[in-house]
């Protein structure tokens, strides 16, 4: 997943001391590759999965296990604990998520408050603070700067306001924290390939936020198969750009339906108008009942046909 890259500090190479430190150990099997093994043997690991942090996933990231075991429970992990809590992730949420980082228990703590007093400071609220560190658990390893810079290049870039800005990274947190190409990439895709005006991009981008994150393969094929093979305008897909969201055999098979019963009818200006809404989000018996005016039998024996 292209936002599960920690930033590079996490995988920074340890000390000659620290390395002195860990082999000085000596209650810790020599031969392990599993932390599990040392459960018995560090009280910071103990406490730790009773918080109910998954190790067997921690391990799977780089330098992970090998910076718990160089913490003191009392002396490094409590204060990040307190901090956490009091940034308002949630008691049961704290295993899960530093399970996916716990890199965040060998940060500084003065830095990670400096990085939330930034956020306090570009009036995001306590719970959209929490609600964004829950959703982009890495979120406060990374610098002011880097924040700063980031919530530069999507109001600049779009040309959204401040407020919107603000709105667009709550609802997807990890565009702070994901990389930026890939971002980069779809808006030119949407602009060059697809056609969109930089207007309709800022109004798709601020109701659909996922689709700077989505497959560049997955956006062509689907826009292809609204606009060139169902006929809807780029307006109308500005309008409605959450059908980005949405698989494409699905629109496909409800299309073809619609197609066939004569109800493909996707001009506003039409009595049987449908919208790109109502052909996505609906489940099937409404669908079929409300929309094709027909039954789940008829829709599932024309979709053998396929």
């Amino acid at each position: 997943d292209w936002d599960d890259i920690p930033p590079s500090s996490a995988l920074e190479v340890i000390s000659e001391e620290e390395a002195v430190q860990i082999i000085a150990e000596p209650l810790l099997p020599i031969q392990s590759s599993t932390l599990r093994d040392y459960v018995d043997h560090s009280e910071t690991l103990a406490k730790l999965v009773h918080l109910g942090v998954d190790l067997s996933q921690v391990e799977k990231r780089q330098k992970a296990g090998q910076l718990l075991l160089t913490l003191d429970f009392e002396k490094d992990v409590k204060k990040i604990l307190l901090f956490l809590k009091d940034v308002g992730v949630e008691d049961n949420q704290l295993g899960p998520f530093l399970t996916k980082n716990p890199y965040i228990l060998g940060e500084d703590l003065e830095a990670l408050e400096t990085r939330v007093a930034y956020l306090k400071s570009k009036k995001f609220g306590k719970s959209e603070i929490a609600q964004m560190v829950s959703r982009a658990p890495y979120l406060l390893l990374f610098s002011v700067e880097r924040l700063d810079n980031r919530l530069g290049f999507f109001k600049n870039e779009l040309g959204l306001s401040v407020k919107k800005t603000k709105d667009l990274v709550i609802r997807l947190p990890r565009l702070l924290t994901g990389k930026l190409e890939p971002v980069k990439e779809n808006l030119q895709v949407c602009q060059i390939e697809l056609g969109f005006q930089r207007n309709e991009i800022q109004q798709i981008v601020y109701k659909t936020p996922k689709i700077l994150t989505a497959s560049k393969k997955r956006l062509k094929e689907t826009f292809d198969y609204l606009h060139n093979i169902m006929g809807i305008p780029h307006h109308m897909l500005t309008r409605f750009p959450q059908v980005f969201n949405s698989k494409l055999l699905r629109i496909r098979e409800r299309h073809m339906f619609l197609a066939f019963l004569g109800r493909a009818q996707y001009d506003p200006a039409q009595p049987s108008y449908i919208s790109l809404d109502q052909l996505v989000s609906l489940p099937d018996e409404v669908f079929c009942t409300e929309i094709a005016k027909a039954s789940m039998q008829d829709f599932e024996n024309f979709l053998k046909t396929l």
